[in-house]
């Protein structure tokens, strides 16, 4: 069975049905000789006749007989299967699943899924956010969110959300007059601070830069933690200093409740990308993402794109 091509069953079915080499061809847009061919490769592998063959007719063995009676309804059942997997590609529904950072999860994502999943009701999102990094196709997602200097080079990647992000510091005003406000990178080495921990324990030092000038401080922890609402309370409750995505603070700075220092050393970087394998055979809900993200970055450009 291993080297028994579906083709040759699906030939043999097509001929005995219409009892006619030439009439079955024309059916499927094939030629008479290659159903002929196929016929005779099915019957030498089967070791048994399956079609009788004169001038004039084409009539069934009763081995063919047998062998017609028992593929019909597995071919049927093929048919079935097949129109289900078109399905995939044809109608815009399913399950997208995305793997994201967690400052992708809490200020990019929410208002761009909200928004996609009006336009198609039929999809169902599944999202993980964490901050390790992991390949995304071994795991089971469609795809992923990263920022570009951990984009693999093999992948495809697709702007999604804003594209200039900033990482600033800030601490309350109570913290600031206890302890003063630092007017140097490297005065931030005599303060306590809130630094994020990530999964894999890791705790990676504050980049500073100014003017093509890049300092790298790793400052003692009052608090080292991987959630960012922790982080946050700590910093409004006057522990310490923060660094952070200027979106998880900016209510808070807003408010009062946190003050930003050190802003001429905040550092830009690119925004997040949406990556994933291959143009080739996307899922349908990935392929209606893809273009939604593309559309939306057409309209950005567009409402800043002055008159001409």
């Amino acid at each position: 069975m291993d080297d028994l091509p579906l083709a040759d069953l699906v030939a043999f079915t097509a001929v005995a049905r219409e009892r006619s080499f030439r009439e079955a061809a024309r059916k499927r847009g094939a030629s008479a000789s290659s159903l002929s061919e196929a016929v005779r490769r099915l019957e030498e592998h089967l070791g048994v006749r399956l079609l009788n063959r004169t001038t004039r007719s084409v009539t069934p063995t009763e081995a063919g007989e047998r062998l017609m009676e028992r593929l019909t309804p597995a071919m049927g059942e093929i048919a079935i299967a097949l129109d289900d997997i078109n399905s995939f590609r044809d109608n815009v529904a399913g399950t997208l699943r995305l793997n994201v950072p967690t400052v992708a999860a809490m200020v990019v994502m929410p208002d761009i899924i909200s928004r996609f999943l009006v336009l198609y009701p039929a999809i169902s999102v599944e999202i993980v956010a964490e901050d390790s990094f992991i390949d995304v196709v071994a795991a089971g997602y469609d795809a992923g969110v990263r920022y570009d200097e951990r984009l693999e080079k093999d992948m495809i990647a697709v702007p999604i959300g804003p594209r200039r992000q900033f990482y600033i510091t800030a601490a309350a005003p109570e913290y600031l007059a206890a302890n003063g406000t630092p007017q140097h990178p490297r005065d931030v080495l005599e303060h306590r601070c809130i630094r994020h921990r990530f999964l894999s324990g890791s705790v990676v030092p504050w980049e500073f830069e100014r003017n093509g000038e890049t300092i790298f401080i790793a400052p003692s922890m009052v608090v080292a933690t991987n959630s960012i609402e922790i982080e946050r309370s700590a910093a409004v409750a006057g522990l310490g200093i923060i660094r952070t995505f200027r979106e998880f603070i900016a209510p808070q700075i807003a408010g009062g409740e946190l003050v930003p220092i050190l802003e001429e050393w905040d550092t830009a970087f690119s925004g997040p990308f949406l990556y994933y394998a291959s143009r080739r055979h996307m899922p349908a809900p990935l392929r209606a993402f893809v273009d939604f993200l593309n559309l939306e970055q057409r309209r950005s450009r567009d409402r800043w794109t002055p008159e001409t």
